[in-house]
């Protein structure tokens, strides 16, 4: 049995090897070469200056603009996004008519090119846009929509638009998952509509509902791509966010400077993993 599970180790080791070099190569030690890039003077100069690129980011108010707005809109559109893809998770898992075009209707954004997207957003959202005529026609005042604090809607309802679908998906998986009779003797019993969904559902989509706010929180980080292809390389002070910040460093090749956000950005990310876990274990403990 012990030669056995040598044989099984070694055979689990050599298939994980390909990935686990690549995830090296590839991610880990360009990150941890950024991380010591953030310490020293330059590239060209590697004298060691210990965390004074951190201080000049902490003191630079583009860069604490770029923390508020990327915080402001994690805690924004993350709950959004929870709350209306597992609305739609629970809706669509009903024996409704047109269940599949709806299905199919919510995951077309996560198949459309992201240029094409924002292309038919720009149509709608500019100033002789659609929407305007639209405001037009009811009599309301025209909006800049990307020259005023309106851009931060029109960035969030942007980043509901494209990953809507797939949460919805995870959470349809996780709600067949349930077997049925727990609900037709909840039923039984008398419970109603809410204590079921609270002592059923959130119960066995407590693993998914889990998966998915840590997939929202990263994603979120990374709506850059949307809003550049929006707004430009100068967005509204409103969606100033700190992917702009570095990739204004990147063009000015401001390398310690760079790294030193992206490390900043990885730990927030990763503090923040942690904490979800913590809540994911007091919330589970709180259901049962």
């Amino acid at each position: 049995m012990f030669r056995r599970a040598r044989t099984d180790t070694a055979a689990v080791l050599m298939f994980l090897a390909p990935s686990a070099l690549g995830f090296m190569m590839f991610y880990l030690i360009p990150f941890a070469m950024g991380v010591y890039d953030s310490f020293v003077e330059s590239t060209a100069d590697n004298r060691f200056v210990g965390f004074e690129h951190y201080r000049e980011l902490l003191s630079s108010e583009s860069f604490r603009k770029a923390a508020r707005n990327t915080a402001s809109f994690t805690l924004v559109s993350v709950p959004l996004m929870i709350l209306l893809s597992l609305s739609l998770a629970v809706l669509l898992n009903q024996n409704i008519y047109i269940r599949r075009w709806l299905r199919t209707a919510f995951v077309l954004p996560l198949v459309v090119p992201a240029a094409s997207v924002v292309l038919v957003w720009q149509i709608l959202l500019d100033w002789n846009g659609s929407v305007n005529a639209w405001l037009g026609y009811f009599e309301r005042a025209r909006v800049d929509w990307m020259k005023t604090d309106a851009a931060r809607s029109v960035v969030i309802a942007v980043y509901l638009w494209k990953n809507i679908g797939y949460n919805m998906i995870l959470f349809l998986a996780g709600l067949q998952q349930i077997p049925k009779d727990y609900y037709e003797t909840a039923r039984i019993e008398g419970a109603g509509p809410f204590r079921q969904f609270r002592s059923i559902t959130l119960v066995y989509l407590t693993s998914t509902l889990f998966f998915v706010t840590i997939m929202s929180v990263i994603n979120s980080f990374k709506v850059f791509r949307e809003t550049y292809l929006i707004a430009g390389d100068y967005p509204h002070d409103s969606i100033y966010m700190l992917q702009h910040y570095m990739n204004n460093m990147f063009m000015s090749l401001d390398i310690p400077k760079l790294t030193a956000a992206a490390t900043l950005m990885t730990g927030s990310i990763l503090l923040l993993v942690l904490v979800l876990f913590a809540l994911e274990r007091r919330f589970r403990s709180f259901l049962e």
